[in-house]
């Protein structure tokens, strides 16, 4: 006998990357985050769900306090259930399985002291689903989470039977799961509230008579996405649908804790690993990403896709490490972290050092795609911060070798990590021989961390000029929507060769020709502990090239046999916080030549410094000789929710020497201000 009543199982996850700007967050507060919770605690009987990771919780508690009073009370009085997961929002399946457990019991004692309710369900970063995660789940108390019903159709479940929950295991250990209907992910709250409660009553007089209607989704999209905030609160959309569905006698909100206790499993489940069809796309190369999404639009065009997508499966949320060499870089950076810090005794440890290995293991920095950080360099600098900060306190209680080798990143390369307590420089042995990573212990900064310009799928649609793709009722989703914040020219997808690293070597010989060293080799140094030389060659010419670490300086010198005067140059890209904002500038003599977004070309000079207010922090460059110095802004292609946009990355810097016959040095030393 069918049912003509459903619950609606509504849940909402509300996050903010760790280090992300203030005024974004007064934003989001301000247009979603506030609006939203002051709505819904108008209708008591109107049960949700709620996630916040923990970053972002304790800063609204600690600058909103009178708007979390409202959630603490919907909390006890039963109309809200707070959900759980990693505290800084990680992807489970990416980081040790000590850490796993560590994050989710951070949030659960954070959810208990804040707003006094253990969870029992928990938010799974980007639905990202690998069955390794199912035991510290379960070890952390966690009975159930939300995952996409696309990972139900590729196990083979058709979409008619996800109206309920799933039980799965892993070494034993049980986990429920809940599939999220993408047809609802895509309906709220883009289309009317009235054509939103039809449809759920058009669930209701299909479904059994325990159906559920499950919906979880970024809070975001109620208020932050473009158009949602006019939307959704001016012309009232959530109130509309919410008024809508307590006035429908075929539907009955409920929390999934309840939902839980007073239902059974729909039977056992096995999930593949993945994530939303989206992120599968993402995590492409351009070459396959273009043939992905061909073979989903052939297949909507076919009117098929409901029948193929199941089988569209694209690749996994770890092909991002893959993709880009410099996310691949941070993880195994957290990793051996992770490592060392699990090896210290117990007494030795310390709740910041967690505190700073969590927040370098928010998820943000590590992808790209219509969303994610990889892009924005003041979230890869809060990763490097907890790097580079836990990695000072770990030397000071485990102290390394001034020099070591290994092939960290697993590239088939080694790197040589030359160290003391205020400096460390990494150098790649990949025939360039310049440095990846360049850590300032006291400014807790790495001047490495940048991105270099690669092909991306979104590429083509900039080259096609696409227009915003959208039809119906309601509004446009961000997946629906192509925009232009700047205006993208050819030359700012030009991709690079090389990574964007410092101290690339380059001949400008006679005919015009760069010639790139490769053919470096590597031996250690007798002067200094924390030293490298590196000897090369090219078309006659012969280079030896060493490495020094002294204080808080690097010290890089060039002997040079064989070349033609003004025949030789380095590149250096710098991470400046600063960007191309006010705060950063270059100065010589105590005169500002111009910001860091600024082109700048100047001859026949020795020092100059770059000054940074957000850093908090200057560099001085220093050569032995005089140099023609050239330096420009840096800057990358993305896209967001927002529209395609260009992000400045790093100073690149590129210093050319007119005599060669001399030893060739240049110092690069940083100093905090104050």
């Amino acid at each position: 006998m069918k049912s003509n009543t459903i619950c609606l199982l509504l849940g909402v996850h509300a996050h903010q990357p760790v280090g992300n700007f203030t005024e974004v967050l007064e934003d989001a507060h301000q247009r979603c985050y506030r609006p939203f919770l002051h709505t819904v605690h108008r209708y008591p009987d109107f049960r949700f769900a709620i996630h916040f990771s923990g970053w972002l919780l304790d800063h609204l508690q600690r600058v909103y306090p009178e708007d979390m009073q409202l959630l603490r009370e919907m909390v006890a009085r039963g109309q809200a259930e707070l959900f759980g997961g990693g505290d800084t929002e990680p992807v489970l399946a990416v980081i040790p399985e000590r850490d796993r457990l560590g994050q989710l019991q951070a949030l659960s004692h954070r959810l208990e002291r804040v707003l006094g309710e253990r969870p029992n369900g928990a938010w799974l970063t980007e639905r990202v689903w690998e069955a390794t995660v199912v035991p510290a789940l379960h070890d952390a108390s966690i009975q159930y989470v939300t995952v996409d019903d696309y990972h139900f159709l590729c196990a083979g479940k058709d979409v008619t039977d996800l109206n309920g929950y799933f039980s799965t295991e892993e070494d034993g250990k049980r986990l429920d799961l809940f599939p999220i209907s993408e047809e609802l992910r895509y309906r709220l709250p883009f289309s009317p509230a009235n054509e939103v409660v039809a449809y759920l009553e058009h669930l209701a007089d299909q479904g059994a008579c325990d159906a559920a209607a499950i919906y979880f989704d970024d809070i975001e999209k109620f208020g932050i996405w473009p158009e949602t905030y006019e939307w959704v609160y001016e012309k009232g959309w959530l109130t509309q649908f919410i008024e809508g569905v307590l006035a429908s006698p075929k539907i009955r909100t409920s929390r999934y804790s309840d939902y839980h206790a007073s239902t059974r499993s729909r039977g056992v489940v096995y999930l593949p690993t993945t994530s939303y069809i989206e992120m599968n796309e993402w995590t492409l190369p351009a070459p396959r990403a273009h043939h992905f999404a061909d073979m989903v639009e052939q297949s909507k065009a076919n009117n098929r896709f409901a029948e193929d997508k199941p089988f569209i499966r694209g690749g996994i949320w770890k092909n991002f490490f893959m993709r880009y060499a410099e996310s691949n870089w941070m993880h195994k950076r957290m990793l051996q972290l992770s490592a060392r810090l699990a090896q210290l005794p117990a007494r030795k440890r310390t709740a910041e050092q967690y505190e700073l290995l969590y927040e370098a293991q928010a998820n943000d920095a590590y992808w790209h795609g219509l969303f994610g950080g990889l892009y924005l360099p003041h979230l890869r600098r809060a990763v490097y911060n907890g790097i580079v900060k836990l990695e000072a306190q770990l030397d000071k209680v485990d102290e390394r070798p001034a020099s070591l080798i290994q092939d960290l990143d697993m590239d088939g390369k080694s790197e040589v990590f030359l160290r003391n307590q205020k400096l460390q420089a990494v150098v790649r042995l990949d025939g360039l021989g310049s440095v990846c990573e360049l850590d300032a212990y006291l400014l807790g900064h790495n001047f490495g961390d940048t991105l270099r310009r690669r092909d991306e799928h979104y590429y083509r649609k900039i080259h096609l000029r696409e227009t915003q793709q959208h039809s119906g009722s309601g509004i446009a989703s961000a997946h629906d929507r192509v925009s232009f914040k700047h205006e993208i020219l050819p030359q700012d997808m030009q991709i690079d060769r090389y990574p964007r690293d410092s101290w690339i070597d380059s001949l400008l010989l006679a005919d015009g020709q760069e010639v790139a060293f490769d053919n470096y080799v590597h031996e250690a140094t007798e002067s200094t502990k924390a030293a490298l030389l590196l000897k090369g060659s090219a078309r006659g010419v012969s280079v030896a090239k060493r490495y020094r670490v002294a204080a808080q300086r690097l010290t890089v010198d060039y002997r040079i046999k064989g070349a033609v005067p003004g025949s030789f140059r380095t590149t250096l890209n710098l991470a400046m916080p600063s960007c191309d904002g006010p705060a950063g500038r270059f100065v010589m003599d105590g005169a500002v030549l111009g910001g860091f977004g600024q082109p700048l070309t100047l001859d026949g000079i020795t020092q100059l410094e770059l000054l940074d207010d957000i850093l908090r922090g200057r560099v001085y460059i220093r050569t032995s000789l005089p140099v023609a110095w050239r330096s420009y802004p840096y800057f990358t292609v993305s896209q967001s929710e927002a529209g395609f946009e260009k992000i400045m990355q790093a100073v690149c810097i590129e210093l050319l020497w007119r005599d060669t016959r001399s030893v060739m040095e240049i110092d690069l030393e940083y100093e905090p201000l104050g």
